[in-house]
C-alpha cells in the first residue's frame, strides 16, 4: 500500500477557508435531557475479531481473483471500458465482459490510501478514514420517514431537514453518507441542488453526494468545492466529500456509477465501493460464496479508480447479507451477517483499506427485533474493525424507512458502543487502594471522597433507559423507551442550532444553485 494520504491534515497548514466558526449545536444544548461528549471519533482498542484464518481468507481472495480473471465483470460504460483497456485489462470485443488478471488488480488496489482525512467545513469536525478510527453515519436513502404522530410516509423536504438536524445536533453522529430519507417532493432533475444546499446549510459535518449521472456528480463537487471556500486546484487535494458506488450484483458495474467513480477520482474525492450481495439473491446461497462475489466486485471497482487517479481515496464497502429464504426479502442482523461483517473487515484489512460497515435492521417499528438486529449489526460492525459504519442510526424495515424515533434509540446505542471503546482508566487513583483502606470491611463507598468526586460521570449517563424501579415508574405513568424517544426527538429538534455559513459563501451557493435550476438541473433517465 502506499503511504498514509496527508492531505492538508491540520487546519493551519490548510488553505485559507471562509465560514470558519464553533462547533455544532449539540455540544451545548440540553445536557439534562442529552448526556453526550464532544464531537470525537472513536477509536478501536480492541483486536478485531478474525472469523476465518489467515489460509481460509487466502482462500477467499483466490477465489475472486478467479471470478476477475476467468469470468470478468461486465462495465457498462464505454470510457471506462477504454481506459481499462488501456491499462492492460482484456475488454471483450463488442462486449462489455471486462476481465483483469491478479498482478493488475494487487498493483492498482496497492496505490490507495491506507488511511486519509476528509475534510469538513467545520475543522473541528474533520474524519479520519481508516487504522483505527470510526465514524458514525445515520440512515440514508430510505424512501419513507415515520414516527408515531404522522405515521408512515413518504419523504418529504421538512422531514429531510429535520434529520439532517438532528444529526447536526448529535455528536455521536460523525457524517451524512446520503439523504437520510429521500424528498420526494422536489423534483428529481433539481432534488440534489436543493438536498446538498440544505447539507451544506444545516450541517458542518462531512456529507455525501450521490453518483446518478456525472451532471449530479459535477453539481454536488462544485458545490463542496464552494462550501469549503477553495479553488479547483486545492479542492483536488483536499477530500471533502464522499460517494457510495454500489455494483449491480452480480457482477455488474453499471454506467451511473461508473461516471461517478470517474467524477470523484479526477476531483480527488472520496467514493466507497460497496456491493450489495445478498446471499440465497444476487449473490450466491452460502456465506462464503457471497463474500467471493462481494470482493471480487469491490476489487474491480476500487483498481479501475486508480487507473482514472492514482492514489485517489477509496473505501472498501461490505453489505454482504442474506435473505430470508420464504418471501425474498433481506434480513439483516442475523448470524450470517455478523461473520459476513467479519470477514470482510479481514478482507478490507488484507488489502490496506479502510472498511465501511453498516449498523442495520429488517424490523418495522421501534420494537424488541430493531433492538436486537441493529446491536448484533453494530457488533459485527465494531468486532470486523468497521472504519465507516453506514446507517447507524435510524434505519427500519430494511432501509425502506428512516424512523425519528429509531434514530434516538440508535443514538443511545452508539454513545454507549463509544463508551465501550474509551480505554479503562487504571490510574493509581482510578485503583482507588486509599478508598478502599478508609470504607474497610463491611463498609460502603457512597459518601467516600472518592466516590463524591467522581459520581457525576463515573458511568455512562442513558439518554432513552428508565433506571427507575417499578413503583416510580409505574407512577409516572408506565412509560416505555418510544414513549421517550418520541419526545427527546422533538426536544432535539427544538434545541438545534443551525451553524454559521460566511455570507459569501452562502450567496456564491445560491447563485450556482440558481443558475444551474435555469438551465434544467440534471436528467432524469440516468
Amino acid at each position: 500500500m502506499s503511504s498514509q494520504l496527508d492531505l492538508v491534515e491540520t487546519t493551519e497548514a490548510a488553505p485559507a477557508r471562509r465560514g470558519r466558526r464553533r462547533r455544532g449545536g449539540g455540544d451545548k444544548a440540553g445536557p439534562e435531557l442529552f448526556p453526550q461528549k464532544p464531537f470525537k471519533q472513536p477509536r478501536h482498542i480492541y483486536k478485531p475479531v478474525e472469523a476465518v484464518s489467515a489460509d481460509e481468507l487466502e482462500s477467499i481472495h483466490e477465489a475472486s481473483m478467479r471470478v476477475l480473471e476467468d469470468i470478468g465483470i461486465d462495465f457498462l460504460h464505454e470510457e471506462a471500458k477504454e481506459i481499462l483497456k488501456t491499462a492492460g485489462a482484456d475488454v471483450t470485443p463488442g462486449s462489455d465482459r471486462v476481465r483483469m488478471d491478479r498482478a493488475m488488480v494487487e498493483e492498482l488496489v496497492g496505490k490507495t490510501p491506507d488511511q486519509f482525512t476528509v475534510h469538513a467545513r467545520n475543522p473541528a469536525h474533520n474524519l479520519t478514514l481508516g487504522g483505527d478510527h470510526i465514524a458514525f453515519s445515520c440512515v440514508a436513502s430510505a424512501p419513507n420517514a415515520v414516527d408515531r404522530e404522522g405515521g408512515r410516509r413518504p419523504g418529504n423536504q421538512t422531514d429531510y431537514r429535520n434529520f439532517l438536524k438532528l444529526a447536526q445536533f448529535f455528536n455521536i453522529i460523525h457524517c451524512v453518507m446520503g439523504y437520510p430519507v429521500e424528498p420526494v417532493d422536489i423534483h428529481a432533475s433539481v432534488r440534489h441542488l436543493d438536498c446538498v444546499s440544505d447539507m451544506i446549510r444545516l450541517m458542518d459535518k462531512v456529507f455525501h453526494i450521490y453518483s446518478l449521472g456525472k451532471e449530479r456528480n459535477r453539481d454536488g463537487l462544485e458545490m463542496t468545492r464552494i462550501a469549503m471556500g477553495l479553488s479547483e486546484e486545492e479542492f483536488r487535494k483536499t477530500p471533502s466529500v464522499i460517494t457510495i458506488i454500489n455494483s449491480s450484483s452480480p457482477l455488474r458495474l453499471d454506467t451511473p456509477m461508473l461516471q461517478g467513480l470517474i467524477e470523484m477520482a479526477r476531483a480527488g474525492q472520496v467514493s466507497v465501493l460497496t456491493p450489495f450481495t445478498l446471499a440465497g439473491a444476487m449473490a450466491p446461497v452460502t456465506v462464503a460464496g457471497a463474500l467471493t462475489l462481494q470482493n471480487a466486485e469491490a476489487l474491480a471497482g476500487i483498481a479501475f479508480t486508480q487507473t482514472v487517479n492514482p492514489g485517489a481515496p477509496m473505501v472498501y464497502g461490505g453489505f454482504t447479507s442474506n435473505v430470508d429464504m420464504k418471501s425474498g426479502a433481506p434480513a439483516f442482523g442475523t448470524p450470517e451477517y455478523i461473520k459476513a461483517a467479519l470477514v470482510s473487515g479481514q478482507l478490507a484489512r488484507r488489502y490496506g483499506l479502510p472498511f465501511r460497515t453498516s449498523g442495520v435492521c429488517a424490523a418495522n417499528t421501534v420494537d424488541y427485533q430493531a433492538a436486537l438486529e441493529t446491536t448484533l449489526s453494530e457488533w459485527g460492525a465494531i468486532n470486523g474493525g468497521g472504519n465507516l459504519i453506514k446507517h447507524a442510526a435510524g434505519w427500519l424495515e430494511g432501509g425502506l424507512s428512516a424512523g425519528f424515533e429509531k434514530f434516538i434509540t440508535d443514538i443511545d446505542l452508539l454513545q454507549m458502543l463509544a463508551e465501550y471503546l474509551t480505554p479503562l482508566d487504571v490510574s493509581e487513583e482510578a485503583l482507588a487502594i486509599e478508598a478502599i483502606r478508609d470504607v474497610g470491611p463491611a463498609g460502603h463507598f457512597f459518601g467516600t471522597e472518592h466516590t463524591q468526586a467522581r459520581y457525576k460521570d463515573a458511568f455512562y449517563a442513558p439518554i432513552v433507559s428508565d433506571w427507575r424501579n417499578y413503583e416510580t415508574w409505574q407512577e409516572a405513568g408506565s412509560p416505555v423507551a418510544y414513549d421517550k424517544a418520541n419526545m427527546l426527538y422533538k426536544k432535539a429538534l427544538e434545541a438545534y442550532e443551525a451553524p454559521a455559513l460566511d455570507p459569501a459563501i452562502d450567496e456564491e451557493l445560491s447563485a450556482f444553485v440558481a443558475k444551474r435550476k435555469e438551465e434544467g438541473g440534471a436528467p432524469t433517465d440516468f
